[in-house]
């Protein structure tokens, strides 16, 4: 089965729902047992990792319809939902990581989940090592006899950089090490990080599973070796999404085949002319012919989405303004995979410690949504009028 077949088709039982197409909605915290023999019973099941609805907080069939879709197309054993990204990267660590252990964290990583690393994680004896994104099987020198975990994301946030996933994935594991990756920007339609030596796959289910701007979730799929201790610290720490949200990203991910392929088009198209704009020093775009990581994303990528950066010439701060704040098309706001585009000025001080950032022109991420190419081309030209007007 394709997964364009499996976004379709995947947690979808209108046979159980009166013939219901969409998996209905269920509200719940309190369920019901008809004798102490049937609470006992459904404990032991829980205590056995069943999948059953004991207590709100464990989900429902609604829960249950979503997170089958998620990992029939991660190809992962099963699916943990989140109240959002950053809470999946969270508890994907605190299930692997104890006091004393080592993690190499990739040096372009979410911002949020750096301050996760320097803040939450020393308070429980873990220590950080942050690493330079394009290490690939170097990543080998920096390993330690209690390196637990090595967390990748690519292509990096803010600055685009791909890693080569496989080799890290495998000098990695041949230390024992757990092996985690944000993959939010190609979402496992354009890549799969099980099926690259990835143990843990993250998903900020806010941004293309979602499409609509309208809900906060997050997902992590794993291999059944690791399900365990992502399940453990699901369980303890408490976590759950309304299912409300859970049915909108289930809503908006039927349909995200369609959505990535046009992201994909039209973010690759507005890049090419882009990169012609005498305003634009450079543009990291991974899909882009030239873009640095380019080799790595067609080795291994089937797509991209209409997220990227470009690195402006050094103008003052007043021009670049200009050229952000009477955008028409674009809006100015953080997250990104909804319908929308925008375009927001990415600061990397105090985001960089392994690597160094050398360049002083202001950079600025975009995600291209699902507007006419066109529109936006003009809408992006007006802003370059009127950042040249100010310089």
């Amino acid at each position: 089965m394709q997964d364009e077949t499996r976004l379709v088709v995947a947690g979808r039982h209108p046979e159980k729902n009166e013939g219901v197409v969409n998996p209905p909605v269920y509200h719940a915290s309190t369920i019901l047992y008809p004798t102490v023999a049937a609470m006992e019973e459904m404990a032991k099941a829980r205590l056995s990792g069943e999948r059953r609805t004991y207590y709100g907080r464990s989900g429902t069939s609604t829960t249950r319809a979503f997170e089958d879709i998620v990992t029939e197309l991660e190809g992962g054993y099963r699916t943990a939902l989140l109240p959002s990204g950053l809470a999946a990267i969270s508890i994907a660590l605190l299930g692997v990581l104890k006091q004393g252990d080592h993690l190499l964290m990739v040096d372009s990583v979410y911002g949020p989940s750096r301050r996760f690393c320097d803040n939450m994680l020393p308070r429980m004896g873990v220590e950080t090592t942050y690493y330079d994104p394009a290490i690939g099987a170097g990543i080998t020198e920096l390993m330690r006899d209690n390196t637990a975990a090595v967390f990748t994301e690519a292509p990096g946030s803010l600055t685009f950089e791909m890693q080569d996933i496989p080799a890290i994935a495998a000098a990695a594991k041949a230390r024992g090490a757990v092996v985690l990756m944000d993959n939010t920007w190609a979402t496992p339609y354009f890549f799969k990080p099980l099926d690259h030596g990835v143990d843990i796959s993250i998903q900020a289910g806010t941004k293309y599973y979602s499409g609509h701007s309208d809900i906060m979730l997050g997902t992590v799929t794993t291999t059944e070796e690791h399900w365990p201790a992502i399940q453990s610290a699901f369980d303890l720490l408490g976590q759950a999404v309304g299912p409300d949200d859970v049915y909108l990203a289930q809503r908006g991910i039927r349909t995200l085949a369609v959505r990535l392929r046009q992201h994909f088009q039209s973010g690759l198209d507005i890049a090419r002319w882009l990169a012609a704009r005498p305003e634009v020093e450079a543009v990291m775009h991974p899909a882009l012919e030239g873009s640095a990581g380019h080799d790595l994303w067609q080795r291994d990528f089937k797509g991209a989405s209409g997220l990227f950066s470009i690195r402006l010439k050094p103008c003052p701060k007043a021009a670049l303004a200009a050229f952000l704040d009477d955008l028409e098309l674009f809006g100015m706001g953080y997250s990104w995979g909804g319908y929308e585009s925008l375009a927001v000025p990415a600061r990397l001080a105090g985001l960089r410690t392994a690597t160094e950032w050398p360049h002083e022109g202001p950079l600025v991420r975009l995600h291209i949504g699902l507007e006419s190419v066109e529109d936006l081309k003009d809408d992006l030209a007006a802003g370059f009028d009127r950042l040249n007007k100010a310089l």
